[in-house]
């Protein structure tokens, strides 16, 4: 037997359960992982309240982590027992041991440690999308980049400022001005103080950003719109104040003939081929010093509820890491 978080109805934190679960042996073209740690993310909120779908209940929950492959099923060939991978986007992670097809996992250099491995896939991978992908940013590029000093934020700024790109970021606090700022930001937007288009237009000399990245949705929306210049595109990636809203796709004409895009991951490694191409731009970026990832909550896993009303209460920065064992 192994544990594993659990929710048996959506809700707050407090449906997530610390319990005993079976795990079995892997079947062909699996492998069973024993997990070392797991990272947080919005997504398992949207899980756990029920926005978006998790299968049956109960349900595992979390949806990346780092561990070492213990069993190989039928037909793997491509691992071996011992190694060390991670993966994205595979519901089921808050747990210490699992299974999973061993087509979605990618192995992780030495260079690169757990806490970081765990944090580092679905965050990392986001950004590698959003930037090489939905808008490819160029050199001379401003772009908008929403919760900059959030996980896939950091990632953001420091990513983008590598390619040659002049990075808006918009934080909730001076404190997370600085660290946005330390991390690539060239100009930082206090979004409860400050009317976030007239702050672009005033950093952009009144021509608007190339492309808005915006993790935030609903509240967000018209802001975003309203800082892109013409053909600019916005990229609404994440729900954290809710879903946009249905809106005309007339206004995208006057306010500059403008690109409105919902990516989401999970299209961007539905393939090994796109898997492939992210993690291995992601891992060099990583080992090679290019982005940091900043490991700034670390709990054990059994405390899963209180890292879940931490991120809800936006009182943290950059990635939260739950350790296992």
């Amino acid at each position: 037997m192994t544990r594993a978080i659990r929710i048996h109805e959506t809700g707050g934190p407090e449906v997530l359960r610390w319990e005993e679960i079976e795990v079995g042996n892997p079947g062909p073209g699996q492998v069973r992982l024993r997990q070392r740690a797991c990272g947080l993310n919005y997504i398992d909120v949207y899980g756990r309240t029920g926005m978006y779908p998790v299968g049956d209940l109960p349900a595992i929950l979390g949806m990346e982590a780092v561990g070492e492959v213990d069993a190989l099923g039928d037909g793997v060939d491509s691992l071996a027992v011992g190694d060390r991978v991670a993966y994205p986007m595979i519901l089921g992670a808050y747990a210490e041991a699992r299974l999973v097809d061993a087509a979605k996992l990618v192995k992780i250099p030495d260079s690169i440690d757990d806490k970081t491995a765990a944090a580092m896939m679905l965050k990392g991978l986001t950004a590698h999308y959003l930037l090489f992908r939905t808008y490819p940013v160029k050199p001379g590029d401003t772009i908008l980049v929403y919760a900059a000093a959030g996980g896939v934020g950091l990632i953001l700024c420091q990513w983008a400022n590598q390619l040659g790109a002049t990075v808006i970021g918009c934080v909730g606090s001076d404190e997370k001005a600085e660290l946005a700022r330390a991390n690539g930001c060239h100009h930082t937007i206090l979004y409860r103080d400050e009317d976030i288009p007239t702050r672009v237009r005033e950093i952009t000399g009144g021509e608007g950003v190339a492309a808005a990245y915006d993790s935030i949705g609903k509240a967000t929306f018209g802001a975003s719109l309203d800082s892109l210049r013409p053909f600019g595109v916005l990229a609404t990636y994440g729900n954290a104040s809710g879903p946009v809203e249905p809106f005309n796709p007339l206004i995208l004409a006057g306010k500059g003939s403008l690109y409105v895009t919902r990516p989401t991951l999970a299209t961007h490694i539905s393939t090994r081929a796109l898997l492939d191409e992210g993690a291995a731009r992601l891992i060099d970026a990583v080992a090679g010093g290019k982005v940091n990832i900043h490991v700034n909550q670390v709990l054990p896993l059994e405390q899963c509820a209180e890292a879940h009303r931490r991120l809800e209460a936006r009182e943290t920065t950059g990635a939260t890491v739950l350790e296992i064992g």
